[in-house]
């Protein structure tokens, strides 16, 4: 093989790289999409079911109170915390809770609502803060604002 024909591969092999990577791009960014709408889903259905609960005649079983604990944890660790940026799962591995990935989604879940309700912020996808000009309330407090805040 001389130089002409080595360097007709390497184009041709570097082209074929190129299509590659710029298929696996858009592949990455579908999956970033139907992630992001599947997450907001699973936000939505926690809200619903909730409220759905509140409203439930009384008779019926309410959430277990380890829910409201849970994020009264949440907000605790992020004003011990108010500069450190979290995602989900080092929450979960800073406060000893379960590292499964059910458990990572409802805490995920809760992160997204109380950025909705503007008491976190997200510097980046998936990472969440305490919103610095605003203090978070303590759970009580979020409850009269809202009847699910968490």
């Amino acid at each position: 093989m001389n130089i002409t024909e080595l360097l007709v591969d390497l184009h041709i092999r570097e082209n074929e790289a190129t299509a590659r990577a710029d298929e696996l791009r858009n592949q990455i960014a579908h999956f970033t999409a139907a992630l992001t709408e599947t997450e907001a889903h699973l936000a939505d259905l926690a809200t619903t079911r909730k409220t759905i609960a509140e409203l439930a005649p009384t008779g019926t079983e309410p959430d277990p109170p380890e829910s409201s604990t849970a994020c009264q944890t949440i907000v605790n660790t992020f004003n011990q915390h108010p500069d450190q940026v979290f995602r989900a799962r080092e929450l979960h591995e800073l406060l000893g809770m379960p590292t499964d990935e059910a458990s990572v989604n409802i805490t995920r879940s809760r992160l997204g609502r109380l950025t909705r309700q503007g008491f976190l912020t997200q510097p980046g996808r998936g990472r969440y803060q305490k919103r610095t000009y605003r203090p978070l309330r303590s759970l009580s407090n979020l409850q009269v604002r809202s009847h699910h805040a968490c």
